[in-house]
């Protein structure tokens, strides 16, 4: 079901609708570099902060999301205007927006036919914006604290996924320090991929 017109404008409405529940609400959580937390991405507020962060070389490299603010506002609005298998946010730290996540349903998504996925499977993308929050090892601490927001929130979610490219050696360390275990690689459409997995049932043990 497609959202209403409000939601695909990101206006003070948006949500993710009944496949993710409310990401919105699923903090803030405390971590070892403060208050962290997932707002759903506004239109009307974020695609220029969001823009630049694409039209970084080190962001576009993987993100491929370079150009005008239309760019940007384009991968937003098929996200929001969806049937909410996927939510695009800000990550705050501290009050302060420095990252970009896309939370989605991992057993919904196109990854699903690349890959085995269980169902109520969640994964997520990110980015981190700012060049001087990135080498500071935010990444795995994050990572971690965004997988178990998940795992807290969403009781049927055995498995949380990412599918950074193999390129991404940076990425792929930062899942890692998450808890996150090499699966395989993927052969996607757009990139080879290297498939993380946390697991549940080893929350507590990585």
């Amino acid at each position: 079901m497609a959202l209403p017109d409000a939601t695909a404008d990101g206006g003070p409405d948006a949500r993710s609708g009944g496949l993710l529940d409310d990401v919105g609400d699923w903090g803030p959580v405390r971590t070892s570099v403060g208050s962290f937390r997932l707002a759903p991405v506004r239109l009307d507020r974020d695609v220029p902060l969001l823009s630049g962060w694409m039209n970084d070389p080190a962001v576009s490299a993987f993100w491929e999301l370079a150009g005008p603010p239309s760019v940007t506002a384009g991968h937003l609005r098929a996200q929001l205007g969806g049937d909410g298998r996927s939510m695009p946010c800000l990550g705050t730290l501290n009050g302060e927006p420095m990252s970009y996540w896309e939370i989605y349903r991992a057993d919904l998504d196109p990854l699903a036919r690349h890959c085995a996925v269980l169902p109520h499977d969640m994964g997520m993308h990110l980015l981190i914006g700012p060049a001087r929050d990135r080498g500071r090892h935010l990444g795995g601490v994050l990572i971690r604290a965004v997988a178990g927001l998940i795992l807290d929130r969403r009781p049927d979610c055995m498995r949380v996924l990412a599918e950074p490219d193999l390129r991404n050696i940076p990425s792929i360390a930062a899942f890692l320090s998450a808890g996150f275990r090499f699966s395989a690689e993927v052969e996607l459409p757009d990139k080879r991929a290297a498939l993380m997995v946390r697991d549940r049932s080893l929350r507590h043990r990585l």
